[in-house]
């Protein structure tokens, strides 16, 4: 009965192995993804290395700030809780204002803690990571049915409504994520602010948005996430209430 266990046990432990394994093996199938790990695995490798990470044993956590124009990427071990900052990326185009995307057609890039929920190795630009725009929050204060979707990552300098890249730094951004979700990481967070929400900064757009305090209020229950992150540098765990707004555990 003990040898049947194990043999089980063992059986279960490869299966679930081969499963997240295959992720890598079917994204190699793709020219561009190819591409990537020729010209930028090396790359990623020895950054990970200075951090005693592997690509082989990785987790990451994406933090965009629209006014900064900036993508931060953050990684850990699988079995580690707390992220370390290992690249800052310039994003390189951008659309809309400071504010959450609440419709179709509005132009706004989301604010708000999303998670990669595709790959697309032949997109039209180059590269793309798809976020889960809109989220439980978005469907509750957009208006009914008109949220739009189709919010990625990716590469190429124009956008409306995405956080483009460039090319040449999608490959590496992808990477990364493509060996995250191999090595089982299902949900990789995606973190996305107005901007640094600092004390500081939260005063000046609270003075300078004064006539929005629906825009106010939804920026103070951010930051409320924000400051949680910047304390733990720990994945956010969270929910959300019938009116739409985070509630942080």
């Amino acid at each position: 009965m003990y040898k049947k266990l194990v043999l089980l046990i063992t059986g279960v432990v490869f299966l679930s192995f081969s499963l997240q394994s295959d992720f890598l093996t079917e994204q190699k199938r793709f020219q561009r993804v190819r591409t990537a790990i020729e010209q930028k695995q090396s790359i990623l490798e020895k950054t990970l290395k200075e951090y005693k990470l592997s690509l082989q044993d990785l987790n990451i956590l994406l933090v965009a700030y629209k006014e900064n124009d900036l993508l931060d990427i953050y990684a850990k071990s699988v079995s580690s809780k707390t992220y370390s900052k290992l690249f800052s990326y310039k994003i390189c185009a951008r659309s809309g204002q400071p504010g959450p995307k609440r419709k179709q057609g509005d132009g706004q890039v989301p604010e708000g803690f999303y998670h990669i929920d595709r790959f697309n190795p032949t997109s039209n630009f180059y590269l793309s990571l798809g976020l889960n725009y809109p989220n439980t929050s978005d469907r509750i204060k957009s208006e009914k049915g008109n949220t739009g979707g189709d919010i990625f990552i990716h590469g190429s300098c124009v956008t409306i409504g995405c956080l483009p890249m460039t090319d040449d730094i999608i490959k590496e951004i992808y990477l990364l994520a493509v060996h995250a979700k191999n090595n089982g990481q299902q949900k990789i967070p995606v973190y996305i602010f107005p901007f640094k929400m600092t004390d500081s900064n939260m005063s000046t757009y609270k003075e300078k948005y004064s006539n929005d305090p629906a825009l106010i209020s939804f920026w103070k229950n951010l930051k409320t996430g924000y400051d949680q992150f910047m304390e733990t540098s720990q994945e956010i765990r969270f929910s959300v209430s019938e009116k739409g707004d985070y509630v942080f555990r």
